[in-house]
């Protein structure tokens, strides 16, 4: 009995190794090209079988020639993702999903929002970026018009561009994707905000008001740029500051979501 129980335990071990090794190339491969040439070749391998089936003897001469060619042939189109999947292996990445790869892809967003938010400040370019976080904005996202793009800062700069039709308005971000801009959001009605804020900073109060979400604005009157989050606003914040500070809060929410999924599905 302890004998065949061994034998069970290391087949379910090695079942379990073999399925996280295809799980982390189906995660490699996940949107390059080699989703369609792994398509063409399912396709082949089904010919193949088909020929074998109803016994065609032309066909499967033919696709019994092309699998001998066949491993060279996977080595050569391949050539691309099998690199990158051996200098993971050797940095020691290839079955790890780190949160320095999450990290990675924080800084870049925010970098990309930090050199528009510079381009707009240095030309005196009204702009307003909304960070979603846990608080959901489907309606204000509804509201303007739909891009669901990644982010890049052209993207950013293009859309607040004076006279272009997104101008006027906000941009909503959700994650690492552009969701829509020029759209509309609740205008504050704290009698104590400063006179000097126009309807850009009193509908990013407003937005931090009714939600958690963190809103980047930049004055068309004097090119500042300010931070609005929790009912209140933040002028002429600097460059190193806001890094820090959209750092700090968008990973803290980040880890806090991960966390909460995670105890979710250990209660399940």
């Amino acid at each position: 009995m302890d004998f065949i129980t061994a034998i069970s335990l290391k087949d379910i071990v090695d079942i379990l190794i073999v399925s996280y090794v295809i799980y982390n190339l189906i995660i490699l491969v996940r949107g390059t090209r080699a989703v369609q040439l792994l398509q063409g070749i399912f396709i082949v391998v089904l010919t193949w079988a088909l020929s074998i089936w109803f016994k065609l003897s032309t066909l499967q001469w033919m696709m019994n020639q092309m699998f001998t060619f066949g491993v060279l042939a996977v080595i050569i189109i391949f050539q691309p993702e099998l690199r990158k999947a051996l200098e993971q292996l050797g940095r020691g990445t290839l079955f790890s999903r780190s949160v320095s790869e999450d990290d990675q892809e924080l800084n870049r967003r925010l970098g990309e929002i930090l050199k528009a938010v510079n381009y707009l400040a240095r030309r005196k370019i009204g702009a307003l970026i909304v960070f979603e976080r846990e608080t959901g904005l489907k309606d204000y996202i509804e509201s303007g018009i739909s891009i669901e793009s990644h982010i890049s800062s052209e993207l950013l700069i293009n859309i607040f561009i004076p006279n272009t039709p997104l101008h006027d308005g906000a941009v909503l971000l959700r994650r690492n994707q552009l969701m829509a801009a020029g759209c509309y959001l609740p205008l504050s009605e704290n009698p104590f905000i400063s006179k000097e804020l126009g309807t850009r900073h009193r509908a990013a109060i407003g937005m931090s008001e009714v939600s958690d979400a963190i809103c980047v604005i930049v004055s068309e009157e004097t090119g500042q740029v300010s931070l609005a989050m929790n009912g209140h606003i933040l002028r002429d914040i600097k460059e190193e500051s806001l890094l820090s500070k959209l750092y700090e809060e968008l990973k803290s929410k980040t880890k806090t979501k991960e966390k909460s999924s995670i105890w979710k599905w250990r209660l399940r």
